[in-house]
Protein backbone atom coordinates (compact mmCIF):
# COMPACT_ATOMS: atom_id res chain seq x y z
CA UNK A 1 0.00 0.00 0.00
CA UNK A 2 1.22 3.00 -1.04
CA UNK A 3 2.52 5.85 1.66
CA UNK A 4 2.14 9.74 1.64
CA UNK A 5 6.39 9.73 1.46
CA UNK A 6 5.80 6.97 -1.78
CA UNK A 7 3.36 9.22 -3.26
CA UNK A 8 5.17 12.17 -3.36
CA UNK A 9 8.16 10.27 -4.98
CA UNK A 10 5.95 9.46 -7.42
CA UNK A 11 4.68 13.08 -8.66
CA UNK A 12 7.31 15.42 -9.77
CA UNK A 13 7.24 19.15 -10.54
CA UNK A 14 6.62 18.27 -14.65
CA UNK A 15 4.20 14.97 -14.37
CA UNK A 16 6.62 13.04 -15.64
CA UNK A 17 6.99 9.33 -14.54
CA UNK A 18 9.28 9.03 -11.29
CA UNK A 19 12.61 7.66 -12.31
CA UNK A 20 13.63 4.07 -12.27
CA UNK A 21 16.15 4.72 -9.79
CA UNK A 22 13.07 5.93 -7.34
CA UNK A 23 10.97 2.70 -8.05
CA UNK A 24 13.62 0.62 -7.31
CA UNK A 25 14.54 1.96 -4.33
CA UNK A 26 11.00 1.48 -3.06
CA UNK A 27 10.73 -2.23 -4.52
CA UNK A 28 13.33 -3.14 -1.96
CA UNK A 29 11.52 -1.15 0.84
CA UNK A 30 8.68 -2.90 0.40
CA UNK A 31 10.54 -6.50 -0.03
CA UNK A 32 11.91 -5.84 3.02
CA UNK A 33 8.81 -4.69 4.94
CA UNK A 34 7.30 -8.05 3.75
CA UNK A 35 10.08 -10.11 4.91
CA UNK A 36 10.38 -8.87 8.52
CA UNK A 37 6.26 -9.80 8.12
CA UNK A 38 7.33 -13.93 7.79
CA UNK A 39 7.30 -16.68 10.35
CA UNK A 40 9.52 -19.70 10.07
CA UNK A 41 8.85 -23.04 11.42
CA UNK A 42 9.95 -24.73 13.93
CA UNK A 43 12.06 -27.43 13.89
CA UNK A 44 9.14 -29.86 14.44
CA UNK A 45 7.28 -28.24 12.27
CA UNK A 46 10.05 -28.16 9.30
CA UNK A 47 10.74 -32.02 10.07
CA UNK A 48 6.80 -32.82 9.89
CA UNK A 49 6.64 -31.11 6.39
CA UNK A 50 9.35 -32.27 5.17
CA UNK A 51 8.51 -36.14 5.87
CA UNK A 52 4.84 -35.54 4.41
CA UNK A 53 6.57 -34.38 1.50
CA UNK A 54 8.92 -37.14 0.95
CA UNK A 55 6.11 -39.55 1.97
CA UNK A 56 3.55 -38.25 -0.88
CA UNK A 57 6.63 -38.40 -3.38
CA UNK A 58 6.83 -41.83 -2.34
CA UNK A 59 3.52 -43.01 -2.83
CA UNK A 60 3.50 -41.16 -5.69
CA UNK A 61 6.53 -42.88 -7.30
CA UNK A 62 4.57 -46.09 -6.18
CA UNK A 63 1.53 -45.45 -8.02
CA UNK A 64 3.33 -44.07 -11.05
CA UNK A 65 5.30 -47.32 -11.22
CA UNK A 66 2.57 -49.22 -11.14
CA UNK A 67 0.41 -47.75 -13.59
CA UNK A 68 3.56 -47.90 -15.99
CA UNK A 69 4.11 -51.56 -15.11
CA UNK A 70 0.14 -52.25 -16.00
CA UNK A 71 0.64 -50.11 -19.25
CA UNK A 72 3.18 -52.12 -20.57
CA UNK A 73 2.07 -55.35 -19.98
CA UNK A 74 -1.11 -53.97 -21.65
CA UNK A 75 0.77 -52.91 -24.67
CA UNK A 76 2.89 -56.16 -24.56
CA UNK A 77 -0.39 -58.32 -24.93
CA UNK A 78 -1.75 -55.81 -27.58
CA UNK A 79 1.46 -56.16 -29.95
CA UNK A 80 1.86 -60.22 -29.32
CA UNK A 81 -1.73 -60.40 -31.01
Amino acid sequence: MATDKDKKLDKKKDGAKPSKKLGLFRYLREVTGEIKKLTWPTRKELVNYTLTVLAFVVAMAAIIGVLDLIFSWGLGWLTSL
